[in-house]
Parts: structure tokens; sequence; C-alpha cells
């Protein structure tokens, strides 16, 4: 593809953002920012949902585990609809009930102020890294493809990319997210639709064959019982995939900020439902995608795998200019439709949680505030994605930060399940503790477990890094509400 011609599909897509930018962005103020008014559609929300879900990391990795790891991944999903179907029954109930903007006011009234600003602080610091990581994996690939051959540097590209970010959600915020949310989404899932037909239409795959030449590849095995200790043995897989929906979309702002901005509860619920099962079919999707670019890069000798296998074949394998047209929408709507969540949810929890501006500051004040942080978070995301290439550039210890910034989710695991399950309350001061001591101990136990245990955690690090944080809590616990 010609550099022009990429630069102006992105300037396109940007543009189209900016117009619907304009539309929600009328009359706007903090609570259109924050909660969309609490006006937004069901279904908006539910179909925007996804893409956010996705991001980058999903639409370049996913199909590139196949060749290593089948369909497992499915085991993951399939746990996924029970951590939702948690969050739709008890987490968005309370949240509606209590009426929040951050989700995180909750641990104040049930802990203290100690607890509400380490559960704030875990989340900021797992997105910052998260969404930094997301967005740099992302940007190396645009500027491989792109802005080398302009002679535009990294850095640059980052700046850019913010700039951008910031300029189409500064005035709206969540109520401009969930509506291009939705054409990222959409954008998205034409890119994986076309690159399966251009793929199997390569391999001689007719429509109505697919389905059946899918059932029928070894790559397709889905369900693995047989050894207890693998890291995609069944049960590990399922129970870690409903703890990590619970805790990354339930307890995430990110997420969760979009459920708030529904009119209802009812309708809040309808969105969590109907997004399970999209979500669902569209990872299936990915995956059957996955287990076509392997079949193509064996048959044809490339010489690619895991992030690389989607983005050369799209790209450099002859396919034709319309899979890699499609390829890089839809890796923009990718990136996009997480990086524009995420530093608005960075922007809402550090302007509730951290500065209180709703009860430090008058209503025109907090107007100001708001934007000020939203300008500092974006410079932030920046220093982030661009230390990230010039100061770490091992890849290794990157995506090592990215595990690392899972291991943030944990302690809020543990300290919303110890809210809801019992009646204790705990010595808030030593809460900041707990929460900082169980990610390292759980990090020591999961790299040395193999060694000890002859037992590999994979995702299950979750549940133990909760775990810890649930038994730290009761060390403290101080009396019965």
């Amino acid at each position: 593809m010609q550099p022009a011609y990429i630069l102006l599909l992105i300037a396109s897509y940007f543009g189209a953002l900016l117009i619907i930018s304009y539309f929600t962005g009328k009359n706007s103020n903090n609570d259109a920012f924050f909660k969309a008014n609490r006006q937004s559609p069901w279904y908006v929300v539910a179909f925007g949902m996804i893409g956010a879900s996705l991001s980058g990391v999903t639409f370049i990795s996913v199909p590139g585990w196949v060749e290593a790891s089948q369909f497992s991944y499915m085991q993951v999903v399939l746990g996924y609809i029970v951590g939702y179907a948690v969050i739709g029954l008890v987490l968005l109930p309370l949240y509606y009930k209590m009426n929040l903007t951050s989700i995180y006011t909750y641990l104040e009234s049930r802990f203290g102020k100690y607890s509400y600003k380490t559960g704030a602080s875990f989340f900021l610091l797992s997105r910052v890294v998260g969404a930094s990581f997301r967005l740099f994996l992302v940007a190396n690939v645009l500027q491989i493809i792109l802005f080398d051959a302009l002679g535009i540097p990294f850095w640059a590209t980052v700046v850019m990319t913010i700039a951008l970010i910031w300029l189409y959600t500064f005035k709206s915020g969540i109520k401009t997210i969930v509506y291009t949310d939705t054409l990222q989404t959409l954008c998205m899932l034409i890119a994986v639709g076309v690159s399966i037909y251009y793929v199997s239409d390569s391999l001689g795959i007719q429509g109505s064959n697919l389905i059946g030449h899918i059932a029928d590849s070894d790559f397709s095995k889905m369900f693995f019982f047989d050894d207890f200790k693998s890291a995609n043995y069944f049960w590990k897989q399922f129970i870690s995939g409903a703890f990590i929906a619970i805790v990354m979309t339930g307890l995430d702002q990110d997420m969760m900020q979009k459920n708030l901005t529904c009119r209802n509860l009812k309708d809040a619920q309808k969105n969590m439902f109907w997004f399970t099962i999209v979500l669902t079919f569209v990872n299936l999707v990915f995956l059957a995608l996955g287990m076509l670019l392997t079949e193509y890069a064996r048959l044809n000798g490339i010489d690619a795998s895991k992030d690389d296998l989607f983005p050369v074949i799209a790209t450099q394998s002859g396919l034709g200019a319309g899979i890699a047209t499609f390829f890089v929408l839809g890796l923009i709507a990718a990136a996009y439709s997480s990086a524009d969540s995420a530093l608005t949810a960075l922007t809402t929890s550090f302007s509730i949680d951290i500065l209180d501006i709703e009860k430090r500051y008058k209503a025109a004040k907090q107007e100001i505030v708001r934007k000020r942080i939203h300008v500092a978070v974006s410079i932030v995301l920046i220093l982030v994605i661009v230390s990230f290439k010039y100061i770490i550039k091992d890849e290794s210890v990157i995506a090592k930060l990215f595990v690392f910034a899972g291991y943030t989710y944990g302690p809020l695991l543990g300290l919303y399940s110890f809210g809801l399950f019992t009646k204790w309350m705990v010595k808030d001061k030593l809460v900041p503790v707990i929460a900082i001591l169980s990610p390292i101990v759980c990090y020591l136990i999961s790299m040395n477990s193999e060694v000890w245990f002859g037992f590999e955690f994979g995702f299950f690090v979750l549940i133990l890094n909760g775990a810890l944080t649930f038994l730290g809590l009761i060390l403290i616990r101080t009396q019965h509400n």
C-alpha cells in the first residue's frame, strides 16, 4: 500500500470521529463527560463495548495464538459468560443503587478513604500501563507500514495520535465515546469479515464449506481436559475467564463507565446480556481467522507467526489492496476504541477519586479542572508510550510490564469480594499495605510455581492475587458492621 493512500484512510477515519464529536459535544458539561447525562441507548453501548473489549492487542494477537494453542482461548471466553452474568446481576444493581460516577466510590462507603484511594490508584496504574502498551503495539505497526516511509519519527506519531484522541474527546468524553465506539466496532468487524473472505477464497474454500473446514481442522480443537497442570487446562481457563471478566470489566472504571451511561438499571442489564452474546461469537470469528491465516502462511511459505502473522499476510502477501485497506482500518479502529475510552476513564477517575472535584469545587470550576486533568493524562500517556520505544526497548520487558499491570486487578478483586461477601470492617490505613504486598507475593509464587508445585498458573494468577488480598484483609479485620 502506498503511504499516501494509508494517510488518506487515517484522515478520513478521524474526520468521521470528529463529526461524531461535533454533534455529541453540543451543550456538554461534566455530567455529559462523566456519565453522558445517563441518556445512552443500551444497544449502542452494547455494540460499542465490543470494540473496547477487543482492543488492538486482540485484533493482532488472537489470530496469532491459534498455531500454538489452537482454539483453547474459547475456554476463557466461555468463562467470560459467567463473569458477565455476575456483573449484570450483582455489580450493576449495586452501582445504580448508589448512583455512582466512579465505581471506586463504593470502597469509601464500605471501608474508608484509604481503601477508596487504593482501589482508584491501582486502576490508574493498571490502565495507564495497559492502555499505553496497547497503543504502543499498534503505533509500532503504523510506524512500519506508513510513518517511517514519510520520515516521521515514532515520538511524533504518538503525539499526533494522542492529540487527535484528545481533540474528539475533550468536550463530551464518554458521551462521544459511546458513539465513536460503535463506528470503531463496525470497522473492526468488517475488517475481520473481509480478511476471512480474502484468505478463504485464496485457499479455495467456498463460503458454504467454510464452517465444515474449520470444524475439521486440527487447529480448531477447543477443549483441553488432559493435563490439569497445563496453562490451557479447561477448568483453569474457564474459571480464570469468569474472574477476568468480573475484574477487567465489572471492576474497571473504563468499561463500567459506559454501562453507567444507560438510562436505568434494566437497560444496563440488557446491554450486558447482548454484549455477552455478540462478544462470544466475535472471539470465535477471530480464532477462525487465525486458523485460516496459519494455513495460508504454511501453504505459501510465509515465515510469520504470533503478532506478526495477521499484519504480514494482510499487507505483504499479495492478497490485494482490499484486505490491506481493511486491515489498516480495523487496526486503527481497534487501537483508538481502547485508547479514547482509557483517556476518558483515567480523567474521570483522577478527577473524582483522587482530586474529589465534586466535593472541592463549584460546578464552573469543576469543568476547568477536569479539562486540565484531561490534558495532563494525555501527556502522561505520551510519555509512557515513548518510553517503551526509546528507554526500555526490550520488547520482552515491555510485554512483562503489560502482564504485571494485570496483577493490579487482583487487589480490586480481593477488596470488592471482601466488601460484598463479608460484613467485617478493616483497619483502613493498612489496606494500601495489603494491596501492594499481594501482587508482589503473587508474582513470586507464579514465577516459581512450576519448580515448587509442578503447576503453571497461566490466567489463574488473577484468582491467586485476589485470594491473597482477601486473606490479607482478614488479617486486618476489626469488627462486624
